[in-house]
């Protein structure tokens, strides 16, 4: 990871949305998709001291221009207004790329991409990568309402098969992801999905993955406050190799993590079974 500053150069509205594109000078590595980058809000008097962290959308490097990092961000708090509401040319403090990305197949198989809303940001870099290894690409997309979808038409000429759902029914299949994955996956007999989105999004497709003895990798969405496993502000109860559970970092451990791995009920909580939990009745 590399901590450098970096120049808006583009922000423009995609649905509920805004695509930010940002120049740097830096050398940042290879970035691949899962990757995050966690971005200073709010300017250098702010009090606003915490990073935001967001899915890394795209990057590419051009000698005459620099690395450009692309995000999709939604404007739901203080710290995210204040970077969407930004002119290009403004400098902003950023660490990138950070976390744990998607693990990518070593043979061709079957893979489906499910993402809610702007959680799709970094599948279609991801859907790029899989098909260059000639692995079939199905697509689910969900939103509550069509202009929280985001990426449909880049990730309907990448993929194999693309389905979409909207809670309101205002564009493709009225209900959620998990009531069309099954079909997906067996139409396709999909060995691999790949999920990004809300944690109930995430719990439910990996439910789903699981009934078919398919692996989901999921990126969770976390407070990733400073990106970098100092603020343990990300923890979560993951099921480790040797069966136990312990409260590991969204940002340094993932934030892609296997989906029936992840203890999604008892997130935001520690299990009494956890490595390190206080004990029954403790203080």
């Amino acid at each position: 990871m590399t901590q450098f500053r970096a120049r808006l150069a583009g922000n423009r509205a995609v649905g509920e949305y805004r695509h930010l594109v940002f120049v740097t000078s830096a050398d940042i590595g290879m970035v691949k998709p899962g990757h995050f980058a966690a971005v200073a809000v709010g300017g250098p008097d702010s009090a606003m001291l915490l990073r935001r962290a967001f899915s890394i959308h795209r990057v590419s490097s051009k000698a005459n221009v620099g690395t450009t990092i692309e995000l999709i961000v939604s404007a739901k708090g203080a710290g995210t207004r204040w970077l969407t509401s930004q002119h290009e040319g403004v400098l902003v403090d950023m660490v990138a790329p950070l976390g744990k990305p998607f693990q990518l197949p070593k043979e061709r198989v079957p893979c489906v991409l499910v993402a809610g809303g702007y959680g799709a940001a970094p599948m279609i870099t991801l859907a790029e990568e899989l098909r260059s290894r000639g692995c079939r690409v199905d697509v689910v997309l969900g939103a509550s309402t069509e202009s929280k979808l985001y990426g449909v038409l880049d990730l309907k000429r990448i993929s194999d098969s693309i389905v979409i759902t909207t809670d309101d029914g205002s564009l493709g299949v009225r209900g959620r992801v998990s009531d069309v994955l099954p079909e997906v996956m067996q139409r396709a007999d999909s060995a691999v999905v790949y999920a990004c989105g809300p944690m109930g999004m995430l719990q439910a497709v990996s439910l789903v993955a699981a009934s078919t003895g398919a692996i989901a990798q999921c990126a969770v969405e976390e407070s990733m406050a400073c990106g970098v496993g100092v603020c343990m502000t990300c923890v979560l109860p993951v099921i480790g190799d040797d069966g136990r559970t312990r409260m590991v970092r969204a940002c340094t451990e993932g934030p892609v993590f296997r989906g029936d791995r992840v203890r999604w009920d008892a997130i935001g909580s520690v299990p009494a079974d956890a490595v390190g939990a206080p004990p029954a009745g403790g203080h």
